[in-house]
């Protein structure tokens, strides 16, 4: 397995691989991150690692405790995620390339990155300006019948959108599907309204045939909640928030 050390940056959410992550970097520690990843050169992928938050604050808290209002705040590289912050994470992330990391005047930052490979957080430091994590790759593995799995997960993936009603004109289109099941099967988990656990067991399946086989699950209750529901704004599946830190 190839093991790395990676900057590493908790959100309260999860990054699939092929997936686009938008962020607004704002906070004296993920500051720190991004001008260390700028002197990175340019011809190098500048990559940190993203774990969904299992307890915990993307943002440091005002105050250590509540409604004390008079003490101090909480500061550091690990603030709002404890003494032990591996603890705070969900032990799956995914690596991000950041295509572009723009400055403001401000001196907070610009983010755009993208999701390239599942791995295994094995420990976190906390010594430094901003967490810094070991990784370790997790190798795709395709799992039998993906393929028919896949075109499955299509159809019903198609029906759910069709009762996400009125689809908007920048959404999702049956034309801009992928066939390669692993890309499906992300880009599906993206797409599909669920919370974060949902998302997180989604993210570490053991194979694509077992997401693939737990999405078709997932979209089959959701299409069936929805249909007796009233009417419900689409989802733009194509321009994702821009997660602040």
């Amino acid at each position: 397995m190839t093991t790395a050390r990676l900057p590493l940056f908790p959100l309260n959410t999860v990054l699939f691989p092929g997936l686009v992550l938008p962020l607004n970097v704002f906070e004296a520690r993920y500051r720190a991150m991004m001008r260390e990843l700028l002197t990175t050169d340019e011809s190098e992928p500048r990559r940190f690692a993203v774990v969904a938050i299992r307890d915990g604050r993307e943002v440091a808290p005002t105050a250590p405790g509540m409604p004390d209002q008079t003490a101090l705040p909480e500061k550091g590289p690990s603030a709002g995620f404890g003494s032990d912050p591996i603890q705070s994470f969900h032990r799956v992330g995914c690596v991000a390339d950041a295509a572009s990391i723009r400055e403001r005047a401000d001196g907070s930052f610009e983010v755009m990155a993208t999701g390239t490979t599942r791995v295994k957080l094995l420990s976190v430091d906390a010594s430094g300006p901003f967490l810094v994590a070991e990784v370790e790759e997790i190798p795709e593995a395709r799992g039998e019948e993906a393929g028919t799995l896949s075109e499955g997960v299509l159809r019903a993936f198609r029906n759910y959108q069709k009762r996400l009603a009125g689809a908007r004109e920048r959404s999702l289109t049956t034309s801009e599907l992928p066939d390669d099941p692993s890309v499906v099967s992300y880009l599906v988990a993206a797409a599909a309204v669920l919370d974060t656990p949902s998302k997180q067991r989604l993210l570490q399946a053991p194979d694509t045939a077992t997401r693939l086989r737990e999405e078709l699950t997932l979209l089959r209750a959701e299409t069936a909640v929805l249909r007796h529901l009233p009417s419900l704004p689409a989802v733009d599946l194509t321009q994702g928030p821009t997660y602040p830190n």
